[in-house]
């Protein structure tokens, strides 16, 4: 009669050679189960991975839009969330300034320093959304005649495209420099739609000294030779002060290009934005920042509780007229608070000078 397996298998493991052939079963048997546990725990990750990267990547909202021109256009509106699934948390709205997109935080995102997992903008805490303004180009779509648009308009696409997410409310809204006007505009139109404003280096209109700059910059962009990098140039000394490029270069000499080191940073910012931007897309935003124009008598309509922060050497925005608009506004309003970021970069600083705005942010969040 044969042998049972188990019993041959007890015969065999009792030997000398036997107990060997357990070991090297035994010892297969433990790095195949690794083996398939990396492999378990790879393709694991791979799924988060995905499903992060789904939820970052850029989702489209497309609609009929009469701007307020009486031109009718087809939008294309381009967002990407970070942070807790819509509408199981509070959400924040940030409005991207002239030549940033909806890509706040990650890896990439040109507000990751304020925006992302355990930063003040908590992607843990909060939903975070942003839009991209139509014809920025971060998602291909181009706007020829973009002076059919005003700031008005971009408002008026943004609080279309929450209605369509069925978004009712928001816990703040965001937004730097022309992003902080667009967001004047929104609140404007619909006072009780945000607990709280927070409009960062701009004012609810651009005043004269801003609207001659970007007429500047306008003239630059409509000549033949190089004009995207020409504007980008000048608008470089204007985000600037004369005390940040003299502190920073101190008129040191290249030997080698024969030139200043401050000519080659400036060149080398105009062929960046020339590299990444379209001249379409840069004469939409400048025309944009060109004509922000709320009317001051409805600003105290808005319900949020309103925090305006400058930048007391900002050219762009002077902190004066902004410190004038909270002053004019407290005569009518409680809930409106002041703060100033000390900087000697200017207009950039709320791009650089990230310890004083995560400070002051972090105290009203």
């Amino acid at each position: 009669m044969r042998d049972r397996p188990c019993e041959t298998l007890a015969t065999l493991c009792a030997s000398e050679e036997g107990a060997t052939f357990y070991q090297i079963i035994l010892f297969w048997t433990d790095n195949l189960l690794k083996f398939f546990s990396a492999i378990s725990r790879g393709i694991f990750n791979c799924i988060i991975k995905s499903i992060i990267e789904l939820k970052t990547e850029l989702n489209y909202i497309n609609f009929s839009y009469q701007t307020n021109s009486n031109k009718e256009y087809n939008i294309s509106l381009s967002y990407q969330l970070f942070g807790k699934d819509l509408f199981s948390a509070p959400i924040i709205l940030v409005n991207h300034a002239l030549t940033g997109n909806s890509d706040v935080s990650g890896e990439k995102g040109w507000w990751k320093k304020l925006i992302g997992e355990n930063q003040v903008i908590d992607t843990n805490k909060y939903t975070v959304l942003c839009f991209n303004i139509p014809g920025n180009g971060y998602d291909n779509f181009l706007i020829d005649e973009y002076e059919d648009f005003t700031p008005s308009d971009i408002a008026n696409i943004f609080l279309k495209g929450l209605d369509i997410l069925n978004i009712k409310s928001l816990y703040a809204i965001i937004g730097g420099s022309l992003g902080g006007g667009i967001g004047w505009e929104m609140l404007v139109k619909n006072p009780p739609l945000a607990e709280i404003f927070i409009p960062i280096a701009c004012d609810f209109k651009t005043h004269d000294w801003l609207h001659a700059q970007c007429l500047v910059q306008k003239f630059l962009l409509n000549r033949n030779d190089e004009p995207l990098q020409k504007a980008r140039i000048h608008a470089m000394l204007c985000y600037r002060t004369p005390q940040s490029l003299n502190y920073r270069f101190q008129n040191k000499y290249n030997q080698e290009k024969q030139s200043l080191e401050s000519e080659d940073w400036l060149i080398y910012h105009g062929n960046a934005l020339n590299e990444r931007f379209s001249l379409k897309s840069y004469k939409l935003m400048n025309h944009l920042l060109m004509n922000i124009n709320v009317e001051e008598t409805q600003l105290e309509k808005i319900q949020a509780r309103m925090h305006m922060i400058s930048v007391d050497t900002d050219l762009f925005f002077p902190a004066s007229e902004i410190r004038m608009c909270f002053e004019r506004l407290k005569e009518k309003k409680e809930n409106v608070f002041y703060h100033e970021i000390t900087s000697i970069h200017g207009h950039d600083a709320f791009l650089m000078e990230y310890e004083q705005l995560n400070n002051i942010i972090k105290n009203i969040l």
